[in-house]
């Protein structure tokens, strides 16, 4: 019989460490009460190998295999923060499912997930957690994040977890008036967190702050 997750978490993952970073974040600027409470229910430590689970409570990124990394708690939080400044978005798109984590807060806090991973080990594995966690509000598809997905759209939120040099133009046309984009934009030597605004008359940017994420790769594998 396969091992069940320990999903509750005990010494170095258990709630009362994840009670500790959610102080940290708080701390560090994140004040939506929501948002935190779901990172506070959400156990890290499923997301990432056995091997580094007594790390999942640090405020730092991990490897989660293929060249890829789940990211800082403070980012996660930032950035669902800033998706959810001027209200909570119904139907949100997240390019980069990663290993899920990211998914699983967002599943929490919003009506439907649509998420694209262009590595199927991955998304396969991301699935597998989201479904130990009880998530039923997510759809994956398997393909090249640069596309979107665009027969899903268009959505009232886009969230990007790997950065382009140039945000693609596909990724904007599936963003509706009145939405938020957050996605990180630039190169290996510097990246910036990007608030894009899609207003009636076209788009809004922001630079929010200096960031460093794994690049957004076309193709899949």
């Amino acid at each position: 019989m396969d091992k069940q997750p320990d999903i509750r978490g005990i010494g170095m993952t258990s709630p009362r460490t994840r009670g500790r970073l959610v102080a940290r974040l708080r701390e560090r600027g994140i004040s939506n009460e929501i948002l935190l409470d779901v990172i506070n229910g959400t156990p890290r430590h499923l997301f990432v190998d056995e091997a580094l689970s007594h790390r999942a409570y640090e405020d730092t990124s991990l490897p989660i295999g293929y060249n890829q990394t789940i990211s800082q708690p403070y980012t996660v939080a930032r950035m669902t923060e800033l998706l959810l400044e001027e209200g909570t978005p119904r139907r949100v798109l997240e390019i980069g499912t990663g290993c899920g984590y990211q998914t699983a807060i967002l599943s929490g806090l919003v009506e439907k997930v649509y998420t694209v991973e262009r590595i199927s080990a991955l998304l396969d594995r991301a699935r597998e957690h989201l479904k130990t966690l009880g998530v039923r509000n997510v759809q994956f598809k398997h393909d090249d994040g640069n596309l979107g997905w665009p027969e899903r759209g268009p959505f009232d939120g886009i969230i990007v977890t790997a950065s382009p040099r140039h945000i693609p133009a596909e990724l904007l046309a599936q963003l509706e008036p009145g939405g938020r984009m957050i996605i990180p934009v630039g190169t290996d030597e510097a990246q910036h967190l990007t608030l894009v605004r899609a207003t009636d008359e076209g788009y809004e940017t922001e630079v929010m702050e200096k960031v460093k994420f794994v690049p957004l790769l076309a193709g899949r594998s």
